[in-house]
This record gives structure tokens, sequence and C-alpha cells, in this order.
């Protein structure tokens, strides 16, 4: 039996609330309906934040639906959907009866039966031929209760071994039904956690989701009975032991991603256990251009001889102050295929932002706070003051809203 490792998909994601990624997605689900069909894939696993938000929108939902129904066709017998920190569990399992017919098996979280979870699949026989065992995002309130007054430190040690016994359980059952079948059936696991020696950067997106120490869990929680591990959660692939691996988002999440090649993992159980790493296509060209003026000048010139739409963030590191620092940008850009999302001007920011005996640098600061500053550092009346700061706190309301 083969099986394909996907995850992390991020349905409706966009990028800085500029450009949806609707194409990028599309283009993704149809070269993985191609890689399925072309290296005849029996099952395909997705582990979790198949959606970006808990209350996709009617556009995700369809490609969604429209994708496990093409799978359907495509000879591959089964799909198993487990739930991620970005999935809403009632939304996932919501049409899970109605999915269930198309062989598709959706586990939007834990349950108190951690037999939900045990799947059986079988080959084009009918005969049993792997055993998942789909565990979804762990919630806290799935798995742990807290008593009143414990401390942190002691939550945190909860939930790690909350979470490590719920592998030793659903590994121990996993056991019992290979004896129950009578057949040296292969495991495999699913995960969508923190697990140490995963890789991330910056501006991934990726929320922490567990308190104090455990927001990276140790490779030990899995126990040996696993043949594969299929982790989600962090978006840039990372093979944690040979066996127990992230294969990271189908598509960049920022600009942090730039030039990161993304991939799945093809595993195949026929014979000797085999794990092939499947490189998938870049979609949309994102890139990160920063530098001085002469520098950013020369990498935008070599863009614009690609003959490709160019998304890009373009940040400004020189020594010397550069005040029209966008506009220049963007006359650069001009009659291109390139696409400016972002400006930054760290060396302009810290100058505006600078006043005696402040040293915190803008990472450090809010709104309000940045805002703040900027006013002390022109001459307005305290009445000016306080009029800006309502109007400014308008624009903020607004912007989060249709956020």
């Amino acid at each position: 039996m083969k099986i394909l490792h996907t995850s992390d998909w991020h349905l409706g994601r966009t990028l800085y609330s500029k450009k949806d990624r609707f194409e990028e997605h599309q283009a993704f689900l149809g070269w993985l309906l191609e890689t399925i069909k072309e290296n005849a894939v029996d099952a395909l696993l997705i582990a979790g934040d198949v959606f970006d938000t808990s209350a996709p929108g009617i556009a995700s939902q369809k490609m969604y639906y429209d994708f496990l129904i093409r799978v359907r066709n495509s000879g591959c017998r089964y799909v198993v959907v487990t739930g991620g920190n970005h999935d809403s569990p009632s939304f996932l399992n919501a049409p899970k009866v109605v999915l269930a017919a198309l062989d598709v098996v959706v586990v939007g979280n834990a349950t108190e039966n951690t037999e939900d979870e045990i799947l059986v699949l079988n080959d084009e026989h009918g005969a049993p031929a792997l055993i998942v065992c789909a565990v979804p995002f762990l919630r806290e309130r799935d798995i742990s209760r807290f008593a009143e007054g414990m401390s942190y430190s002691d939550r945190s040690a909860k939930i790690n071994e909350s979470i490590k016994k719920h592998y030793q359980e659903i590994a121990a059952l996993a056991e019992l039904k290979r004896q129950e079948l009578q057949r040296d059936l292969p495991i495999v696991a699913t995960g969508h956690l923190s697990v140490v020696g995963g890789l991330r950067n910056d501006d991934d997106g990726v929320r922490e989701v567990y308190i104090g120490n455990i927001e990276g869990v140790g490779s030990d929680i899995f126990p040996d009975t696993f043949n594969y591990v299929a982790l989600g959660h962090y978006h840039i692939p990372s093979d944690i032991r040979e066996h127990i691996r992230y294969c990271g988002s189908p598509i960049p999440m920022g600009f942090g991603e730039a030039g990161q090649k993304k991939c799945v993992y093809l595993v195949d159980f026929s014979g000797k256990q085999t794990i092939t790493k499947v490189e998938v296509p870049l979609f949309q060209r994102l890139e990160s251009v920063r530098g001085d003026k002469q520098q950013i000048e020369s990498r935008l010139n070599e863009l614009k001889k690609l003959d490709e739409t160019v998304w890009a963030e373009v940040i400004y590191e020189g020594k010397d102050l550069f005040p029209d620092f966008s506009t220049w940008v963007k006359e650069q850009a001009e009659n291109s295929k390139i696409e400016v999302l972002k400006f930054q001007n760290r060396q302009y920011i810290d100058q505006l932002l600078s006043v005696d005996d402040y040293s915190e640098s803008l990472d450090t600061l809010d709104e309000a706070e940045v805002f703040d500053i900027l006013l002390e550092k022109n001459d307005f009346t305290d009445e000016a003051k306080t009029r800006l700061r309502g109007l400014y706190q308008q624009i903020l309301n607004g912007i989060h809203e249709n956020n």
C-alpha cells in the first residue's frame, strides 16, 4: 500500500490581506491529483490545517469538497483528514457521515473514545493492509483536566504527559487491532503539534499552541510501534527521525519562505518500506528583496527579466536615510511584473522613532505606541494630539474589523 503525506494547506490564506492564494491552491490541488494518479497512491493523509481559519469562505469550502470528489475518481481509495489548530473541529466533522460514502475519513478532534481514531484500510482485494492512528491536533480541553491552583509549570508538565499518554494508548490499541486481524500490518500515525527538531521561521504564521515548555515535545512521545509518523503544523519540511517527518505547507506562507523547496512524502509499504520526497512545483514566485539602494535596484532589475509575476517585499537596510524610499521602489517596479506588497524603510523608521533615552526597537512596539512617539516628535498642541489619536484609533478599528 502507498500513502501520500501532506499537511497545512491553509485554504483561504491571504498575503498581507492584499493577495488571496486561491489560484496557487487550485494549482497545487490539481498537481496533487496528478501526483496521486501517477504514483498509484492508495491513501492520502492530510495532517491538519486544511483551512486557514475556523470559518472558511465559500470558495475555500468548494475547493476542498471538489477536490475530495475528484480524488474519488483518481484511483486513490482513501482520504484521511485530521484537524489542525487552525481548523474548526465542528466544521470539519459536520459532513463526515456524507464524506464516509466517498471513503473520506474525517477526525476533527479527539474524543473520549481513543478507538475512534483507529482506522483499518484495505487493499484493492478488500484485505486489511494498513492501520492508521488518525490523531488530530490535541487541544488542552481534550486531553487534560487541571486542578484549581495548579502552577504554570505543573500545567505544562501535565499537557506533555497527556499527549504522550494519548499516543501510548493509541499505539497499544493499534497493536491489539493488528493481533486481532492476525496480519503483520504497518501502523501509521498522524500528529499536528510542535516537535523538537521541526524547522520554522519568523513570519510563517504558525501559532504556538501550548503553554510553557510544551511548545516543543520530544519525538520520544511516539512509540516504536509506528512505522511512519505524518506530522503537520510546521511549514518547513523536516525529518525529525527517518520515519517521523513534517512535510510542510505546499505553498510558502510568507516571504520568509521565499525560495524554499516544498514537498509531500510518498511512503510505500510494498515490500521494504521506502519514503520518497516529491517536490511541489512553485506556483507563485515570492521574493524578499533587501539591502542598500544599489543592492535593491540590482535585484529588482534581475526580477524584471523574469517572464512571470513576482510578489515582493522590499526592505531598505542601507546606512543613509532614504525618506522617499517607497516612491522610489514603485518607480523601479513600474512597467514590470513585480508587485510590491510590503515596503520597510528601517533606517527612516529608526530615525523617526529615535528619542532621548529610548532604546527599544520597532518590533517591540504596538501601533498606538508608535503613533504616540511620532506625535511627540512633532509640534502638536495637546488638543490636536487628542483629536489625532481618536482618528487614528478609528482607522485601526476599521482595519481590525475588516480582518
